[in-house]
């Protein structure tokens, strides 16, 4: 039994770029699901103020305002970093 296959209406080259495609999709989609993801960055209150060039004091204030999240890890306090640049590159967006 022979196990060939024939390809008809397409030029050779056609068929190369339409194959190269199909992995290239397949290659992004494995990539997307099997990518490592960054570790989440914890930053201490003085690694936060000093990132953000402001004091303890105001620190203390944006998180009894609500500005920034403070997670609690025994009887220290954490930022997110993440959250930390989401708040920053939000904050240029003015509300309309």
């Amino acid at each position: 039994m022979d196990n060939s296959t024939i390809v008809t209406g397409t030029t050779p080259q056609q068929l190369t770029e339409n194959i190269i495609e199909g992995v290239k999709k397949e290659l992004q989609l494995l990539k997307e699901h099997y990518q490592p993801k960054e570790p989440e960055q914890w930053l201490s209150r003085q690694q936060t103020a000093k990132l953000l060039k402001i004091s303890l004091v105001c620190l203390h204030d944006w998180v009894n305002k609500g500005i920034l999240k403070a997670y609690k890890m025994g009887n220290r306090t954490y930022f997110n970093q993440k959250e930390i640049e989401e708040v920053l590159f939000n904050s240029n967006k003015s509300e309309k």
